[in-house]
C-alpha cells in the first residue's frame, strides 16, 4: 500500500491522509484568520468560492500521452504500430498527436485540431477520413468488388468478365488491380477498355498488366489471330521426367 509523509506524523495510507487533511482544513486552517485577507479561509469559500464550483465529472480523467509525429505522403502518421490519417495538404510536417484512452487528436504547430479519431485497440489498425485524403485517392479508398463489378457490368461484357476473373482469384486480392483497370476507362474511354479487355480474354490472359498493355500498343482494334490450340492433356508443369533430372543421384530408385 502506497505510504504518504506528511511533516512530524506516522506515515499513514492515502485514505487517511485524505481524511487527516479534510478535518485539517475544516477544523483548524480553514477557522484562524488569514495574514492577507484577514478573513477565515473556510467562510470565504462557503460565501464566494463554493457556488462558482462545478459538478465532478462523470467520467475520470482521461489520461493522455502526447507524440510529435511527421504526417507520411500517404496522409497517415503511424503511432503505437496503428495509423491515423490527416489532411494531405500538412505532408511533410510534423504534428502533435494526443492519444487518450479511446480518441487520437492531431494539432498542427499552432495546436488547431486537424483530425479525430477512435485510438486503436490493436497494432496495425487504419483510421481515414475520407476528406483527408486527395482526390484521386477516394475512388481506390470507397471501391468494393460489388461496385467494382458493377461498374464493370456497365463497361460492357468483356471488361466484365476480366474483372470477374481477377475478382475471382482464390490465392490473392485483386480488387486493386480491378480498380486500376477500370480507371483505364477515364483516360482510353470505355470503347476502347472493351475491345482491348476482348483482346485479352481471346489469348486467355485476362490481366490488368496486358490490358494496358494493348491499349498502351493501340492494339485492341487489329483483328485477334486464332488462339493457340491447346493440348488434350492440358498444360504440363515440368517438361522432364524426375529420372532425366535427379536419375543418377538415385539409382535403382523407382518414380512412379
Amino acid at each position: 500500500m502506497k505510504r504518504n509523509f506528511l511533516g512530524g506524523r506516522e506515515p499513514s495510507s492515502l485514505d487517511v491522509a485524505n481524511t487527516d487533511v479534510h478535518t485539517w482544513c475544516l477544523t483548524t486552517a480553514g477557522l484562524r484568520t488569514h495574514g492577507t485577507t484577514r478573513a477565515a479561509p473556510l467562510a470565504r469559500f462557503q460565501e464566494v468560492e463554493q457556488a462558482c464550483l462545478r459538478p465532478v465529472p462523470s467520467a475520470p480523467y482521461d489520461l493522455a500521452v502526447w507524440a510529435k509525429l511527421t504526417l507520411h505522403r500517404d496522409c497517415y502518421v503511424v503511432f503505437a504500430g496503428s495509423y491515423y490519417s490527416a489532411p494531405c495538404r500538412l505532408i511533410g510536417q510534423q504534428l502533435t498527436l494526443r492519444a487518450g484512452t479511446h480518441s487520437v487528436r492531431l494539432y498542427t504547430d499552432r495546436f488547431e485540431l486537424v483530425a479525430t479519431h477512435p485510438r486503436a485497440e490493436a497494432p496495425g489498425e487504419r483510421f481515414t477520413h475520407p476528406d483527408h485524403l486527395p482526390p484521386h485517392k477516394l475512388p481506390g479508398l470507397l471501391r468494393t468488388r460489388a461496385n467494382c463489378q458493377a461498374d464493370a457490368d456497365a463497361v460492357g461484357p468483356a471488361t466484365a468478365a476480366v474483372v470477374s476473373a481477377l475478382l475471382a482469384d482464390p490465392v490473392l486480392d485483386r480488387l486493386p488491380a480491378a480498380g486500376s483497370l477500370l480507371t483505364l476507362a477515364t483516360r482510353v474511354g470505355t470503347t476502347r477498355l472493351e475491345a482491348a479487355c476482348a483482346r485479352a480474354l481471346h489469348y486467355g490472359d485476362p490481366s490488368y498488366a496486358t490490358v494496358r498493355r494493348i491499349l498502351d500498343q493501340r492494339l485492341e482494334q487489329e483483328a485477334c489471330e486464332p488462339a493457340p490450340m491447346g493440348s488434350a492433356e492440358g498444360p504440363t508443369t515440368f517438361v522432364r521426367t524426375p529420372e532425366e533430372l535427379v536419375g543418377h543421384l538415385y539409382t535403382g530408385v523407382s518414380w512412379n
